[in-house]
């Protein structure tokens, strides 16, 4: 009835029927799945050609009954053991629509060949996708397939379908197709229609363009969309199987088509998908322990009807598991496979256990693949935090580089840092392409190299934190400066200004590299533009904060700033080093055991294992020891070696005079620092005068 093409329903049928008696095992999928949506749509037929006690339409019987003759036929490529019982139930169903039976007992005995069918080879009957298929899709494939025959407006009005025998539906008739769901449209789009010249599209589309078709032409019937859409008609898993009126009923008083048409045409937010495919996973480990807890009570039948139910819930995120990996998903379904088959023979509880246990290691490692990317704003502000820290700290470190040598009138060798800082530049570019290209020559050892990196990101995130911290006071950060200037100019070479500048700036560059590198492994290829604005939005901060130093002589809080990117910085790192464990073990690089009791937090790079909690748990403790150092045993041991450079009887005032002469001599530093930037500004605002 929908989607009428040129060919014919029985063409892929009879393919069918032209296969061995005996089909792989792997090759039941598609069959199981095509007969069941063939007496699926019978009964659906039936139900819209007898109503209320008499036939109103001929022709929707007689549709039903050449779709349960073509299923009866279908069957027979199934085992022998499979295909007598599943014919007999259809031929049950078929008798009944002659006998002109109530639509609902009719549908009681397909539902009950579906159920056999799906049960038999753990096949779930619909593959319905967790996200809204793409009507932009659908609407390019309605035109190239269906269009012809149903009109670019789906009006039944195509130029080939007027010499066509039943004519096509008018798929704009609301009033005729109202109950009808996408799944419906879905079922005719890959079986086609029996009698009719509309095709089955099993060979020609894919799942997901049999999907984007099958929507955008239900939607064909209703208005443009308007209002609102409530969170629980939100996910298209759960709107798919239902019609107009269903939608209707469920929006509850003044629900109206034009708020039908919005539910069909939203797109599910990226964290409400997120959060929908975690809850399945969630569904899929509750059932497990269940079918083993039932198989140890010695409740073997139980056991394997849930242990199929696990499976079946699995199958709803199935589809994302294999177009992630679909090694692993082939993993999972012989593991279910397993656990079915030894729930149901009473196995031993330690080799139920050890099944349990491969497919708790299993779904987690599926779970992080489709369902843990950190949002659009974490990845925003993990950007902007990176490039800001390591571009202001290469601003602070050449602008004391240029400071001093305004205050020794050696201005003439500013050429020399500019091409220190050049040359970093350069490199850092370099380094960024070599990254690039080891990633793209190894797709082998991908997750392993990913988990390498990361792991260094997380090494180096970690001392970078430290580092800032042990720096925070501003007496030691003018210690670190005074120290690199010294050096450089003790050396005397040309050079020696311009290798400090490279190394300074290049040292930034390098950890911007790998740090945004990790960033987009974490990322997992999502979320590039919540990065990449994070990044300019901090291109133009530190464009304000270089142009603010050098025009205007703004002075920067180092103990806020260096305090407040010293915790964000540790905070990736304890992110980076969760993350790395993950991708190691996605690269069989180190084991995974799973802790049931712990938290499942992706945002914090938090995973229920051992060995991606160990790592965290490493780096808190490193950070406590860090902490003690820096504030407590590192000042306590500074304050021994002033006191050891004085002699012991030497007056307390004496000692006291002596500390401070060295934040005196600093102060003083920065004084004359100032003092040669405004005699420069003036030398330059004269100069302009004239």
């Amino acid at each position: 009835m929908i989607l009428i093409n040129t060919l014919t329903a029985f063409a892929l049928l009879a393919v069918t029927q032209a296969q061995p008696q005996q089909i792989a095992a792997q090759d039941h999928a598609p069959l199981v799945r095509r007969v069941a949506a063939t007496v699926l749509l019978a009964a659906q037929e039936y139900r819209l050609g007898f109503q209320n006690g008499r036939v109103v339409a001929t022709a929707e019987i007689d549709e039903a009954r050449l779709f349960l003759t073509e299923a009866a036929r279908a069957v027979g490529a199934f085992p022998p053991d499979v295909a007598g019982p599943v014919r007999e139930r259809i031929e049950i169903a078929l008798a009944m629509v002659n006998a002109t039976a109530p639509p609902d007992s009719v549908a009681q005995v397909v539902e009950g060949v579906v159920a056999s069918l799906s049960e038999r080879f753990g096949v779930a009957i619909d593959e319905t996708p967790a996200e809204t298929p793409s009507l932009a899709r659908g609407a390019a494939l309605y035109q190239i397939h269906c269009a012809r025959c149903h009109g670019a407006l789906g009006a039944g009005d195509g130029r080939d379908g007027k010499t066509l025998d039943p004519p096509p539906t008018a798929l704009a008739d609301h009033g005729l197709l109202s109950g009808a769901s996408p799944l419906d449209f879905y079922r005719q789009v890959t079986v086609g229609i029996a009698g009719t010249a509309m095709p089955g599209f099993e060979t020609m589309l894919t799942t997901d363009d049999r999907w984007a078709v099958a929507l955008y032409a239900s939607t064909l019937r209703l208005p443009a969309p308007a209002g609102s859409v409530a969170p629980a008609l939100a996910a298209f898993a759960t709107t798919a199987s239902m019609s107009d009126d269903d939608l209707l009923t469920a929006m509850g008083p003044g629900a109206t088509l034009a708020g039908v048409a919005a539910v069909r045409t939203t797109e599910l937010g990226q964290d409400a998908r997120r959060a929908g495919l975690g809850t399945a996973f969630a569904e899929v480990r509750a059932r497990i322990d269940s079918a083993v807890a039932r198989a140890r009570a010695g409740e073997t039948e139980d056991a394997r009807r849930v242990a199929f139910d696990a499976y079946l819930s699995f199958e709803r995120v199935e589809r994302e598991v294999r177009i992630k990996d679909q090694a692993l998903a082939a993993e999972l379904e012989a593991s279910f496979a397993g656990l079915r088959e030894q729930a149901a023979a009473g196995a031993s509880a330690q080799r139920l256990e050890g099944i349990r246990r491969d497919l708790l290691v299993a779904l987690e490692k599926a779970e992080r693949a489709v369902a843990d990317r950190p949002s659009g704003w974490n990845l925003f502000l993990q950007s902007f935090m990176i490039l800001i820290r390591e571009g202001l700290e290469a601003i602070l470190v050449i602008g004391a580089l240029v400071a001093f040598l305004v205050k020794t009138g050696a201005q003439s060798r500013r050429r020399d840092i500019r091409i220190g800082v050049g040359a970093a530049l350069a490199a850092s570019l370099l380094t960024a392409l070599a990254i690039e290209t080891i990633f793209f020559l190894t797709p082998a050892k991908q997750e392993l190299l990913e988990g390498i990196t990361m792991a260094a990101a997380a090494v180096m995130l970690f001392y970078v934190s430290y580092w800032l911290l042990s720096k925070v006071e501003v007496a030691r950060w003018n210690a670190f400066v005074k120290d690199k200037v010294r050096d450089a100019v003790a050396g005397g070479s040309a050079l020696s200004l311009a290798v400090v500048a490279f190394l300074a700036v290049y040292r930034e560059g390098f950890e911007t590299v790998l740090f945004y590198k990790a960033l987009f492994l974490s990322a997992g290829g999502e979320g590039l533009g919540a990065i990449g604005f994070g990044a300019l939005v901090a291109a133009l901060v530190l464009v304000a904060v270089y142009v603010a130093i050098n025009r205007y002589g703004v002075r920067l809080p180092l103990k806020p700033f260096f305090t407040v990117t010293s915790a964000f910085l540790y905070y990736m790192a304890f992110v980076f080093a969760g993350q790395a464990v993950a991708e190691l073990q996605a690269g069989g690089a180190v084991g995974t055991t799973v802790v049931e009791w712990a938290p499942r937090l992706p945002v914090f790079g938090i995973y229920p294992t051992v060995e991606s909690l160990l790592a965290q748990a490493t780096l808190v403790v490193m950070a406590l020891v860090a902490l003690a150092w820096i504030f407590g045993l590192g000042p306590v041991r500074a304050r021994r070696r002033e006191t050891a450079t004085v002699p012991a009887d030497a007056p307390v005032g004496r000692r006291d005079m002596l500390r401070s002469l060295d934040r005196i001599e600093a102060d003083v530093n920065e004084i004359r620092a100032e003092i040669d930037r405004m005699r420069s500004t003036i030398d330059e605002t004269v100069g302009s005068s004239r």
